[in-house]
């Protein structure tokens, strides 16, 4: 798998983003339920649609799959997810998204497909946040309490494991969680955390 991990949207790597898009398979799923804590949804279909309208000038062909409709259903969303070339997951809250990734077994289905080489794993924000090994820190950013698949589920500290590092994006930016983001820093250097730090523009590549 190769990674695209963008601080806020695309980025500044978009003429190396499209070189990493699988030509033979362009089909691109979007997941955005770290909106999911959110009540206003004619706000987050107009922040959906500015994503997918970016996506969809780069010649993917995209899809939304809500992690929701495959809750309890993790074969249903492995083979859902087996004809996609390209995994976009977007920002928000970083504690909601990594609930659903559990509750629908998207983490477990990504580390399998984490080991094909046609498949691309992009995304901003929280969506890279979750690959990393722990998500500790991120509370600073995150609100903890919001709880949209009801009030029983914990908050889930570990992350997928995929990077060996933890990732703060908005660092030193012109974005609202910037001041927060440097104590994230501190905390981090505090408890001997690995982390790597994205300004807004910034990406991470891995192929």
């Amino acid at each position: 798998m190769k990674f695209y991990l963008s601080s806020y949207k695309l980025g500044n790597e978009v003429a190396k983003l499209k070189e990493l898009i699988p030509l033979e398979n362009k089909k691109t799923a979007y997941i955005s339920n770290a909106l999911d804590f959110s009540d206003d949804l004619e706000r987050r279909k107009k922040s959906e649609q500015s994503d997918i309208e970016e996506l969809e000038r780069l010649g993917l062909d995209v899809e939304i799959v809500d992690l929701r409709d495959y809750f309890n259903k993790q074969t249903e969303l492995e083979k859902k997810l087996a004809g996609f070339g390209v995994i976009w997951v977007r920002g928000g809250n970083l504690f909601v998204l990594r609930q659903a990734m559990k509750l629908s077994g998207f983490d477990n289905v990504l580390k399998k497909l984490a080991e094909k080489s046609n498949i691309l794993y992009g995304g901003y924000s929280a969506g890279v946040c979750v690959l990393a090994p722990t998500l500790k820190g991120m509370e600073i950013i995150d609100d903890l309490n919001v709880k949209p698949y009801g009030d029983k589920s914990k908050t889930i500290w570990d992350g997928l494991g995929i990077l060996h590092y933890s990732v703060v994006p908005h660092y030193k930016s012109d974005h609202p969680e910037s001041e927060k983001a440097e104590r994230v820093v501190e905390y981090m250097i505090e408890n001997k955390i690995l982390f790597k730090v994205l300004r807004d523009g910034e990406v991470i590549i891995i192929e």
